[in-house]
């Protein structure tokens, strides 16, 4: 028994997606609970990180412009290939770190107010950029900036100012409380875990829905998985010189998928969401391998250092 709960927390990602995938139609019932569970969870994560600790550096506006531009050339270099195949890809790069980024940045030994100043800082970026490009790439009738931008801020407040807001407030005025918090936010990742196996089965469910379309959802399997590694390895090596490999990769690697598929169904094509329900997978499939690399360098370190 204890060889199986050993095996679950060492694969808890890797079985989450599979799980997720093989009972699609038993979990995709419970994505309603996603937003309670993200709430918890980034609680859990905040309740580590003092606001005093976030600051903006240099790397995050760099981060920052990599996104921006980067999203902008991709779709003008794609759009006369496929347009879809453009927005999709576009939408991507632009979406801004998932909220989830901080738990598994911890994880892997990076800097959680790092990674929650990147946070905070794509999704304002991403709330004005928005609604000034995309109305230019699909024309909607009755569309303004600033009724696309207080609905992005509407969801993204809630889910990411929120907990960060309360987990301050324990902090001065509950101490034990917060202590409490403290003391079990490691269930943050097992919280993730659920909320992925959730996340996926919405995403499988979706994509077995629409069979009629499988040749554009190979063109974005393909995409996705391209995308997610020059991510993941650009954030890493410009993160490098300024000693924050582990924070950078993440910020601009691990996306907030489920803001990118509302966000392409409700402004663009909704064929382009599909490309982000791939990224799901291939971004989880990154995060596992890079968790059982971290595993085993400790246990590496751990054997070789004396009694």
């Amino acid at each position: 028994m204890n060889a199986i709960f050993q095996f679950l927390k060492n694969n808890a990602l890797p079985v989450a997606m599979l799980t997720g995938a093989v009972f699609h139609d038993f979990f995709s019932q419970f994505s309603f609970l996603m937003p309670y569970c993200l709430f918890a969870m980034l609680l859990l994560s905040f309740s580590k990180v003092s606001i005093r600790e976030l600051k903006p550096k240099k790397l995050h506006f760099i981060l920052l412009a990599i996104e921006v531009f980067g999203a902008l050339g991709a779709y003008y270099a794609l759009c006369g290939i496929n347009k879809i195949l453009a927005e999709s890809v576009m939408v991507i790069i632009l979406c801004p770190t998932a909220t989830a980024a901080v738990v598994i940045t911890t994880k892997l030994g990076g800097s959680a107010a790092s990674i929650t100043t990147y946070t905070l800082l794509a999704n304002m970026t991403v709330a004005v950029v928005i609604p000034v490009l995309f109305p230019l790439i699909e024309p909607q009738e009755g569309v303004n900036f600033w009724d696309v931008f207080l609905t992005i801020l509407s969801k993204v407040f809630p889910l990411l100012v929120c907990p960060m807001i309360l987990a301050e407030l324990l902090r001065h005025v509950t101490p034990k409380v917060h202590g409490f918090l403290l003391k079990y936010s490691g269930l943050s990742f097992y919280i993730w875990a659920f909320t992925l196996t959730t996340l996926l089965a919405k995403t499988v469910k979706t994509i077995l829905e629409t069979p009629e379309n499988y040749h554009i959802d190979i063109m974005m399997a393909v995409a996705a998985m391209i995308i997610c590694i020059v991510l993941f390895v650009s954030g890493k090596k410009i993160g490098s010189h300024f000693n924050d490999r582990i924070s950078a990769g993440q910020a601009i690697g691990q996306k907030n998928t489920t803001f990118s598929i509302w966000v392409a169904q409700t402004y663009l094509n909704p064929l382009s969401s599909v490309c982000s329900g791939f990224y799901i997978i291939f971004q989880n499939l990154f995060n596992s391998w890079q968790l059982q690399k971290k595993r085993k360098m400790d246990e590496a370190q751990q054997s070789s250092t004396p009694s």
